[in-house]
């Protein structure tokens, strides 16, 4: 029961931190949508970052933090629907190259942060 209701409450963080994430980089979300892209690659950063540091703990500490982060607050504040959305958006304008330069930038900097998060995970003391 514990864990629902670590989930529950990281998800909810999670989403009020995403919507904060996004409105913080409206300015800059012109010609693509970088507060999706942020939110995406620091959920990505936590998340490899709480694998890392899991890889080296079994404990039932480690699965709430795993409940709370990694399902909770990640899923939350993770936004693979919104980036479909606004890249199905670009499409759809014939804004081409921008919806090509979403996909292939999100790509690479999500699986960047993620190995830069579980290299910083499993280097935690």
């Amino acid at each position: 029961m514990i864990n629902l209701l670590l989930i529950f409450l990281g998800g909810g963080l999670g989403s009020l931190a995403r919507y904060g994430v996004g409105r913080g980089m409206a300015a800059y979300s012109v010609n693509l949508p970088y507060g999706t892209l942020a939110a995406n690659v620091l959920a990505c950063l936590i998340l490899g970052s709480l694998t890392g540091w899991m890889a080296l703990r079994e404990s039932e500490v480690a699965l709430h933090y795993r409940a709370f982060l990694a399902v909770g607050f990640c899923g939350g504040f993770s936004t693979f629907s919104t980036f479909s959305n606004e890249t199905l958006a670009l499409l759809l304008n014939d804004r081409w190259g921008d919806a090509v330069f979403n996909i292939g930038l999100s790509v690479v900097l999500c699986l960047l942060a993620s190995f830069l998060g579980l290299w910083l995970g499993k280097t935690m003391v």
